[in-house]
């Protein structure tokens, strides 16, 4: 809010218009969390769906898991209920990656562009980039650590693990974001040449890799694609069993494609 505010005060439309359609995409999310909330036997009214329109949905939906977590684990004391736990707790941290993959992942592009290439010492803009960066890759490090727990006899990773892949994350994403952003400044147009070839070799890597989470055909494809898209910025983890290989290649190649 505080970038679109000064955009549009400075007259800059461009960059107004560009910073609220990055808005746009997590509309998706909320949709998702208003069918969400009716599955669960909460059908959304007038003051839910004006929530999910102020793109306040996932936080709605997210304190409501959080307190249904907190609930079940107060009443069902040891390991009883664990699953219960588990499936809700899953849906936090995938509605979170979701939230972050549409909305944050845009976001943080365009600011970091304007910091780099119009507006060096732009404050808002460089501090709403940074902000959007810890987003994203607190995001991913929730969906991992939910990803460990579904593995049997894997326990919740302790804090100083945590901040590890928190930091991990966060410069992974980071160096990427700031390569892409420096190619679009010299090359311009380019990148999106640069991003689709690499979205192609990834979406054509998981198709061979014969990723079965998605039973539909259609929808296999579909998701084979989407995670291609994610994979042109960090690596998702999508598969049970050992990704010392997978995550090698996918080095490999995000080493590659773009002259650091």
């Amino acid at each position: 809010l505080c970038a679109i505010s000064r955009y549009l005060l400075r007259g800059q439309l461009g960059w107004f218009g560009l910073t609220v359609a990055c808005v746009v995409p997590g509309y998706a999310a909320q949709l998702l969390s208003i069918l969400w909330f009716r599955a669960d036997g909460r059908p959304p009214g007038c003051r839910l769906l004006a929530l999910h329109l102020l793109q306040l949905g996932l936080w709605k939906r997210d304190s409501c898991r959080y307190w249904d977590v907190l609930r079940l684990v107060a009443a069902k004391r040891g390991s009883a209920g664990a699953g219960e736990v588990l499936t809700q707790h899953g849906d936090v941290c995938v509605l979170r990656l979701l939230e972050a993959l549409l909305q944050t992942l845009p976001h943080l592009l365009l600011q970091a562009y304007v910091v780099v290439a119009v507006d060096p010492a732009g404050f808002i803009p460089g501090l709403s980039a940074g902000l959007s960066l810890l987003s994203l890759a607190w995001a991913l490090v929730s969906y991992s650590c939910f990803a460990c727990l579904l593995k049997p006899g894997h326990l919740c990773p302790p804090a100083t693990a945590i901040l590890c892949l928190l930091l991990w994350r966060t410069g992974m994403l980071g160096t990427r974001v700031l390569a892409l952003v420096l190619f679009a400044r010299l090359y311009s147009f380019w990148v999106f040449a640069v991003a689709g070839i690499h979205w192609l070799l990834m979406s054509f890597w998981l198709v061979a890799q014969q990723t079965d989470i998605v039973a539909q055909p259609c929808r296999w494809r579909l998701f084979n694609c989407l995670v291609g898209a994610v994979y042109i910025f960090c690596y998702v983890n999508v598969r049970p069993g050992p990704s010392k290989r997978r995550v090698a290649v996918f080095y490999a190649v995000s080493t590659q494609d773009i002259p650091y």
